[in-house]
Order: structure tokens, then C-alpha cells, then sequence
């Protein structure tokens, strides 16, 4: 499987924000979000076996790992690691909502975005994975303005979500996060604010 990078961090996102973890970022990704943090991610990495990345996750004492991308849904070897993983680690998988999710092992974690008209891709969004969902799982939507946040309210009234956590984020460094706070407050939806909250402590930078 090609490997962007493998590294440690404290999660900044979802309700395990806080927790360090391992994180396995692989490379490649079917979208291209104008926001998009990690575009090295597109092409960036090297081929492991998954034994290798394995062998690097087991080097680390953290009970809990992270799948990222990029869109690690995209390789097909992404499901036989995570098979491995739920033998001995928590296993959270992020994905950008646009791949089908119910070949994910049912013991890991999905934190699916749904994308908002100010991505760019909200036309990719695959509707049929809120069938799949679960109740461990999260949905997150990245807003980067007051349209993208009416957007998503309109999304939550007319589809059932059956995650316990829907995640609004604020586009890191394009909409300010106590404007959205606000928005939250004044309108009393039921949605947890979600903030980068390892760019807050570390900057924008990679590999943390």
C-alpha cells in the first residue's frame, strides 16, 4: 500500500479530540477540496507492505490509530490493515464521504465527512453510506460560511443520521470559529463545534 506518513499526534478533531494517537496517512485522494490542508498527500509516499506499516504502528506505546488520507478508502489494502489493527488497537478511519463505507470492518470507528457547496465537491457526496453508519460514528461537516452552515442545517432535517456525533468545523483560517459558535447558539442546533485543535497547539504544519 503507498504510505504518505506514519506519525504520532494529539487528535485535534471528532470527540476523542485530546487523545494521542497514531496516525497512518496514505496517499492519494478522488477529490480536491478547495480547503484542503494535506495536498501532499495527493502523491506523496512509498509503498509498504502492511506488515511494514504494522511493524511502525506496534513501535509506538498508544492504544488508539488513526486511518487518514488523503482518501485511504481508495486502496484496497486499507481494509485487510484495519482487519489486523481491531486486534489490538482502538481503529478510527477518516473518509471524504464520496467511497462506500459498509466494507469497513464494524469495529472501527467512521468519521465521514459530507461535503458542503464551499469544498467545491458537494456533488460527490455518496448519500447511500448514511445507510451505513453506525452509532459509534461520527459526520462531519466543514463549513466555510454562513451558506455552508445553513447547507449542512438543511442536510441534518432531511436525512436520518444514525451517528451519535455530527461534527460542524469551521474551515480552518477561512471562517472564524466564534461567528459559528454563535450561529450554534442562536439557533440551538444540537451538533458539536469542531475545531483543528492540533493546529491551534502546533500550527499548520505536517507530521503532527
Amino acid at each position: 500500500m503507498k504510505v504518505c506518513e506514519i506519525f504520532t499526534s494529539i487528535q485535534g478533531e471528532s470527540s476523542l479530540a485530546g487523545i494521542p494517537m497514531v496516525f497512518v496517512r496514505l496517499t492519494g485522494c478522488n477529490l480536491r477540496c478547495s480547503y484542503c490542508d494535506t495536498k501532499y498527500a495527493y502523491y506523496e509516499g512509498e509503498e509498504l507492505s502492511i506488515n511494514k506499516v504494522l511493524e511502525k504502528i506496534h513501535s509506538f506505546p498508544f492504544q488508539y490509530v488513526e486511518i487518514t488520507g488523503g482518501e485511504p478508502l481508495l486502496q484496497d489494502e486499507t481494509y485487510k490493515l484495519i482487519n489486523e489493527l481491531v486486534k489490538s488497537h482502538n481503529v478510527l478511519i477518516e473518509t471524504n464521504g464520496s467511497i462506500p463505507i459498509e466494507k469497513v470492518n464494524p469495529e472501527v470507528k467512521i468519521i465521514m465527512d459530507i461535503k458542503t457547496p464551499g469544498s467545491g465537491m458537494s456533488e460527490k457526496n455518496y448519500i447511500e453510506n448514511l445507510r451505513f453508519l453506525k452509532k459509534i460514528d461520527e459526520v462531519k461537516f466543514v463549513l466555510t460560511n454562513r451558506d455552508d452552515y445553513e447547507w449542512a442545517k438543511n442536510f441534518i432535517k432531511n436525512h436520518e443520521i444514525k451517528a451519535n456525533e455530527i461534527l460542524f468545523s469551521p474551515a480552518y483560517g477561512i471562517l472564524n470559529p466564534a461567528e459559528l459558535a454563535k450561529w450554534l447558539i442562536n439557533d440551538g442546533i444540537s451538533v458539536r463545534l469542531n475545531l483543528q485543535i492540533h493546529k491551534y497547539i502546533f500550527g499548520n504544519i505536517r507530521g503532527v
